[in-house]
């Protein structure tokens, strides 16, 4: 069963720099599971068939004016209904002023009201693409999260392959890092995970003979990021004689994390191999691929073998070219 996550109302109200209209004794400790956010003209006109009272209820103009063509009995009816369902918050967009009714029913069912000058549609978009990111399904993962060239790259692989040590020559080189040991994976929609750092370890860096480093400390604070998405997943592996690498990259491998899936590469380990340089070409290479071009397919193209899957084993066996 999947986990269920929260997230303070007194957090959505400082991220979002939403005003206290009116707030319950106990709203600061209220939490929000819900991601989806609504906006209750239905609900104002009398149909509760399918009201979701776990979602946020966000009222701009149009409800506003909806509400002041009603009859004062009726007004406050239906806002009582609404009111009555107790959802986590009434949020009034573009600092309309406080219908008297409206206050009275949040007092009266102890629901926070509160306001923001933002517009309907901005303040929703923002609100939802939060909610999102703070209610996300979840999982940690071990390895190094690094950002090369703008790509997020998920290092993964046994406990010391060398995943980071190359984060700390990729950020000498001028990328960042943002998570070392522990990565956070949170799936924000259906195409997209983000990763991070957990708090407690932010920054921090394990180098086996030299101990816990501080990044940010050491290389300054264009070393390192708080979250990031994940373009990239790259396995790191002790070298084996005996098992065949991909060698032309026509076929494309994932990892699924969280039902997601990430394009991956397995890249072999052995002394005298710079991964550091060799990560910074698979990720200008994934950029190159996600924009349309592979190089691999347009030298099959250049010697006229892009129909012929058989002929590139043959070339690599018989000729040796790469």
């Amino acid at each position: 069963m999947q986990k269920e996550y929260s997230v303070l109302l007194d957090k959505i109200i400082d991220e979002h720099t939403l005003e206290r209209v009116y707030m319950p004794q106990d709203a600061a400790e209220r939490v929000v599971e819900c991601a989806d956010v609504n906006r209750p003209g239905l609900a104002l006109s009398g149909y509760f068939e399918y009201f979701d009272k776990n979602r946020i209820q966000v009222m701009g103009k149009s409800e506003f004016s909806f509400l002041e063509g009603l009859d004062a009995e009726v007004r406050r009816t239906r806002l009582e209904q609404l009111t009555a369902y107790q959802p986590p918050a009434v949020v009034i967009s573009r600092g309309l002023d406080i219908l008297p009714e409206l206050r009275e029913a949040c007092e009266k069912y102890q629901v926070p009201l509160l306001r923001t000058t933002d517009t309907t549609s901005a303040f929703i978009s923002s609100l939802i693409a939060f909610l999102n990111v703070q209610l996300a399904p979840r999982i940690t993962r071990h390895g190094v999260f690094v950002e090369v060239y703008g790509e997020g790259i998920l290092l993964v692989g046994d406990s010391g392959v060398g995943k980071s040590e190359t984060a700390i020559e990729l950020v000498k080189r001028g990328h960042r890092l943002i998570a070392d040991d522990a990565v956070e994976i949170r799936r924000v929609s259906s195409k997209t995970l983000v990763g991070s750092a957990p708090d407690n370890i932010r920054h921090f860096i394990e180098l086996r003979g030299i101990g816990i480093v501080n990044a940010r400390r050491l290389f300054g604070i264009g070393s390192v990021k708080v979250t990031e998405k994940i373009d990239m997943a790259i396995q790191l592996e002790q070298w084996n004689s005996e098992k065949a690498y991909d060698r032309m990259g026509l076929e494309n491998q994932y990892m699924n994390i969280l039902g997601n899936t990430v394009p991956m590469l397995t890249i072999p380990v052995k002394p005298g191999r710079n991964l550091a340089v060799i990560i910074e070409v698979a990720a200008m290479n994934n950029r190159q691929k996600k924009m349309g071009y592979n190089a691999a397919q347009e030298l099959m193209r250049n010697l006229g073998m892009a129909d012929d899957p058989a002929a590139i084993s043959r070339i690599q066996k018989d000729y040796d070219l790469f």
